[in-house]
Order: C-alpha cells, then sequence, then structure tokens
C-alpha cells in the first residue's frame, strides 16, 4: 500500500512538474507577445471558436478588418499591411491556444487521478484551487485585452500585472505541491526556528515583489528609459519620483519610479541572496538543500546579468524574454530552498 501510495505521488508530481513547465513557456511566451506589440491583435474572446484562425485570404481580410476598428491599428500602425498582421498575430493566437492546452494538460489528467481514486484526500481541494485559478487566469487575461481597445493602445498596467501575478502565483504553488510530493510530505522543521528558513522565506516574497515590480516596468515601458547602468542617466536617484498626485501614483505608473524600485529590490537581492548562501553554507543541512542554494546564487547573478543587459540595449526581445524567464527560475529556486530547509531533517546548528 505504502509502495503504490509512493507511485501515485511520483505519477501526480512528473503531471505538476509538466503542467509547471507549460505555464513557465506560457509566461516567456506572454512576455514575447508583449515585446513585439502582438497582445492587442486579436480583438474578440472566443474561449471555442477562437481554436481556428483564419484559413483563407477573405478570413485574413476579415480578421484584419476587425483590427483596423481598434485603437493600436489606428494610432499606431495606420500603414500597415495584411502581410505584417499576420506575424502579430500568430504570436496572440500562440499565446491564447497554449493556454488552452495547458487547461487540458492540466484537467484530463486531473479527472482520471481523481476518478482512479490515486490523488490523496487532502490534496484534491488544492488541485482544484488550481483549476479555478486558472479559468480565472483566461478571464483576467481577456481583462487585460479589453483595456487597450478602448481609447489607448496599450493595456493597463495594473492589468498586465494583475495577469503577471496570478500566473506566477499558479507556477509557484504548483511548483510548491510538487516540492511536498518528491519529500514525501515529512514536516520537521518548526516555523519560528533555523535563520536560514526565515531568511529564505524573506527572498522568497522579494523574488515575487520584483517580479511584481517587474511586471509595472513592463505595463509602463519603463525599460525604454534610463538605459544607462549604474546610475539612471548619470543620477543615483532620478529625479522627480515623486512628481504624480496622490504620491502612490508614482509606485506604479511613474516610469522614474518604478525603474529605481526595481533597481532597488535586485539590490537587496544581490545581498541577501549570498548571506542566504553563507547561512545555508555553514548549517546543519542536506547536501540537496546546499546544491539548490549553489544554484539560486548563480541564477540570481545570470538574472541580474540579464536585467542590465536588456536595460542598456533597451530591451531586445530574445534577452528580455529569458530575464522574464530567469525571473521563474530565480522563484523556483529560491522556493526550492525554502522547501528544503523547512523539510530537512537535520536541525539548524549554528
Amino acid at each position: 500500500m505504502h509502495a503504490l501510495l509512493d507511485n501515485n505521488q511520483k505519477s501526480i508530481a512528473v503531471w505538476l512538474l509538466i503542467c509547471c513547465i507549460s505555464v513557465f513557456a506560457m509566461v516567456v511566451l506572454g512576455g514575447v507577445t508583449r515585446l513585439t506589440q502582438s497582445g492587442l491583435s486579436m480583438v474578440e474572446w472566443q474561449p471555442i471558436m477562437g481554436v481556428i484562425p483564419p484559413l483563407s485570404e477573405t478570413e485574413w481580410q476579415h480578421t484584419f478588418e476587425k483590427y483596423q476598428r481598434f485603437p493600436e491599428y489606428q494610432k499606431i500602425n495606420q500603414h500597415m499591411t495584411l502581410a505584417e498582421f499576420k506575424p502579430i498575430f500568430w504570436f496572440e493566437y500562440a499565446h491564447r491556444m497554449l493556454g488552452r492546452i495547458i487547461g487540458l494538460i492540466f484537467l484530463i489528467p486531473f479527472l482520471f487521478f481523481w476518478f482512479t481514486r490515486r490523488i490523496p484526500r487532502q490534496l484534491v481541494p488544492k488541485l482544484i484551487a488550481v483549476f479555478c485559478l486558472g479559468g480565472l487566469q483566461g478571464l483576467l487575461g481577456w481583462y487585460m485585452v479589453q483595456s487597450g481597445l478602448v481609447n489607448e493602445p496599450h493595456v493597463s498596467p495594473y492589468r498586465l500585472t494583475a495577469h503577471l501575478s496570478l500566473a506566477v502565483l499558479i507556477y509557484g504553488y504548483m511548483m510548491w505541491l510538487v516540492l511536498g510530493l518528491i519529500s514525501g510530505g515529512k514536516r520537521t522543521h518548526s516555523w519560528s526556528v533555523d535563520p536560514p528558513w526565515r531568511l529564505s522565506v524573506l527572498v522568497t516574497i522579494l523574488v515575487g515583489v520584483i517580479i511584481i515590480s517587474g511586471g509595472f516596468v513592463a505595463g509602463t515601458r519603463a525599460g525604454f528609459a534610463f538605459n544607462t547602468f549604474p546610475t539612471m542617466n548619470g543620477d543615483w536617484v532620478p529625479q522627480g519620483i515623486w512628481a504624480l498626485q496622490p504620491v502612490w501614483r508614482n509606485m506604479f505608473e511613474n516610469l522614474a519610479t518604478v525603474q529605481f524600485t526595481h533597481r532597488v529590490v535586485a539590490l537587496a537581492l544581490a545581498l541577501l541572496v549570498p548571506i542566504l548562501w553563507l547561512s545555508v553554507l555553514f548549517a546543519s543541512v542536506s547536501s540537496q538543500v546546499r546544491l539548490v542554494t549553489h544554484g539560486l546564487l548563480v541564477m540570481l547573478m545570470v538574472q541580474i546579468t540579464l536585467g542590465i543587459t536588456t536595460l542598456i540595449n533597451t530591451v531586445p526581445v530574445s534577452v528580455a524574454a529569458m530575464h522574464q524567464g530567469g525571473a521563474l527560475l530565480v522563484l523556483t529556486m529560491a522556493l526550492w530552498v525554502t522547501h528544503g530547509l523547512l523539510r530537512d531533517k537535520r536541525a539548524f546548528r549554528p
């Protein structure tokens, strides 16, 4: 019975890991769709009929005519031809299709595991929650697109960041479930001990914060301003960071403040992750936790390099997409370290 349970847990863990990889691809593709300004090319939300793309030249022309009625074409792309429209359509179409495919990748195995009673009882509501969050993500994606179809040909940075944040939440939650399944679910540490554990929680929270901050950098196009490093066009603290009223708007709408905040959180991680690495290095932890902490430190260095490269080269699509994917890899490592410190059987010794 125990061996059967272990096999079931391994199967569920593999399935959820595949879902995580799919969501990872979705986030990166979403970034490419945004960077290529493709996100507003599909002006209708058709969950069923939208599976079929234009198949004839007449259908393509009809789809292009719909696009021409909206602000992005009228204010930015007035001279766009049908041939130029097709590539941006395909990016957005691929993004929406991948979302549907992820839903099937999750739902079909879930129903199989559920009806064959292979899912542990305590895991069922968690998986149902993931599915509901996935459905909400689809609705939120269309709500985001709608904001760019009214007056201005740009989606709301608030809605874009909410869409990104929910995707990251789904990814992180599934990854946490995977880690729980492969560890056997044995908790040996309390929430009140072990300095590495507390520090790893702080690092994980800051990784989440910087991803949200990155959403506002993308939504306000702040990456196209202040393209110097380490200063911001010669200033360590840019002028006008509190120019908007009320003051709270600067954190989300002021390009200087948004980019400055992103840099400050990155600097905090650049300081805290090496401290976490040293804490784990001298703690009584498993070799796996120590190895993953090495990975976290290396991945953060790579991510910071990608961020700087993206900035000083004025947001090239390929590097910016790698930077977005790198954020999820840093989050994965942070979650893994945190989970490992929580589950490790050996107590911390200062």
